[in-house]
């Protein structure tokens, strides 16, 4: 990634309305939200929450699909992941010992279970 990619998206998230978008969109994840679901569940008009969306977007970290009458977004997670892997390039100068709290702390709070049939 480079560095002026990762600034978009940094100043994209830099921003308490995109920030929470961003937020519900991963946790909303892998279904989406329409747009105007997004626009009510942040309490701001549809036009404003279409600026937004659309700011994420040329980000790299939000995608949109059209189903049916609606538009649908979702959080770009190879997007945000190339974005971390930016932030974490060399972490800790290489040191294991030091990243390693970093890593256990990054590591996602729903791995897929193995072993299913």
């Amino acid at each position: 990634m480079e560095s002026k990619v990762a600034i978009a998206a940094l100043a994209a998230l830099a921003q308490t309305t995109r920030l929470e978008t961003f937020r519900l969109l991963v946790k909303s994840e892998p279904d989406g939200i329409p747009a105007g679901e997004l626009a009510r569940m942040v309490d701001i008009p549809q036009n404003t929450m279409s600026a937004h969306l659309a700011t994420l977007s040329r980000a790299g970290i939000v995608k949109s699909e059209r189903r049916s009458r609606s538009i649908i977004y979702r959080a770009d997670l190879e997007g945000f992941r190339e974005l971390t892997l930016f932030l974490l390039k060399d972490c800790c100068g290489g040191n294991a010992e030091l990243c390693a709290p970093l890593i256990a702390d990054l590591t996602p709070c729903c791995l897929p279970e193995t072993g299913r049939a």
